[in-house]
């Protein structure tokens, strides 16, 4: 008998985030770092949730364990925890927060899409599902990524200025320029993390979108012929582990890419769409609007 589709809650932004667990609005509305051991007097909620964000943190001290994807992980000791958009987490009643220490960074997609790094994030493994392992940190390494995050909160907390997206963003590559560099370190020799359908899934339509435009616009029978699955079967099990179907995420990549396209290049909007693989423009004109709530034109100016 088919299991009903779990409830998730979706946090589409970084205020989003915060005002659902507790923490102090953000001072800026693309990006925060939270100190955790100022969150110790709240109630972790329990109900999962998939986050449109990225997430970025050194937890230490945390009791119990925490739904990630479909695996449950062990974050008592101090480890460093990387999440993508589209993933969902999910605590329990058991979760003790109430010596729990360390920083998370919470940043939009869209703080990236006018630079090269937005084009890099897919290169970054230890985004995806299909890593296992929680990254250690040494007492040194540490340090360092706590110097990182102290700089990042000093910049976003002053006066916004002309520079200070870039200074952000380039704070954040060297962030993730060390996470890998730390992670090659841990995990030199270590085994090809077990394979399964969803990072299979998730490796696939980053390559897709990967690939030079033009190509044709993927189709929920593709991903499904490509995983040897029914389209029903793969949607299904999409929605079981991450509270949303093929075809949206299939649609977040395709506006995602479509975001970086109308801010790092001066394609009018139909070379926009047809480069992205529409045949009608104004169907890619709806769809961005129905998903971010402007026109692309309209999205590319209230950017410049």
């Amino acid at each position: 008998m088919r299991q009903p589709a779990r409830e998730y809650k979706v946090l589409e932004s970084v205020s989003d985030f915060t005002r659902h667990f507790g923490f102090p609005a953000p001072a800026h509305p693309l990006l925060t770092v939270i100190d955790l051991a100022k969150a110790q007097h709240l109630v972790p909620p329990t109900s999962p949730v998939v986050r449109q964000l990225y997430i970025i943190s050194l937890k230490k001290n945390l009791k119990g364990r925490l739904q990630y994807g479909h695996r449950p992980y062990d974050f008592s000791e101090g480890v460093l925890g990387f999440y993508a958009p589209g993933q969902f987490c999910e605590g329990t009643d058991a979760v003790d927060v109430t010596e729990l220490t360390g920083w998370m960074l919470v940043f939009h997609p869209n703080l990236l899409h006018k630079y090269p790094l937005a084009k890099k994030m897919a290169g970054y493994g230890f985004f995806s599902y299909q890593v296992h392992e929680a990254l250690h940190l040494s007492a040194r390494e540490e340090t360092m990524l706590d110097g990182l995050m102290d700089n990042m909160r000093r910049e976003y907390e002053q006066a916004t200025d002309a520079f200070s997206q870039d200074v952000l963003v380039s704070q954040l590559e060297v962030l993730l320029n060390y996470a890998n560099r730390f992670y090659h370190r841990q995990f030199l020799t270590r085994r090809p993390a077990e394979h399964d359908l969803l990072s299979s899934f998730e490796a696939l339509l980053a390559a897709y979108f990967a690939q030079g435009e033009g190509q044709p616009l993927p189709t929920v029978q593709h991903f499904a012929d490509a995983l040897h699955v029914s389209p029903a079967y793969l949607t299904d099990m999409l929605r079981t582990l991450t509270g949303q179907s093929t075809q949206q995420h299939i649609h977040h990549q395709l506006i995602e890419k479509a975001k970086q396209l109308l801010l790092s290049t001066s394609l009018s909007i139909n070379e926009t769409a047809f480069r992205l693989g529409f045949e009608y423009p104004q169907y890619f004109s709806r769809l961005f609007k129905s998903k971010t709530g402007l026109t692309p034109a309209a999205f590319r100016f209230s950017n410049q």
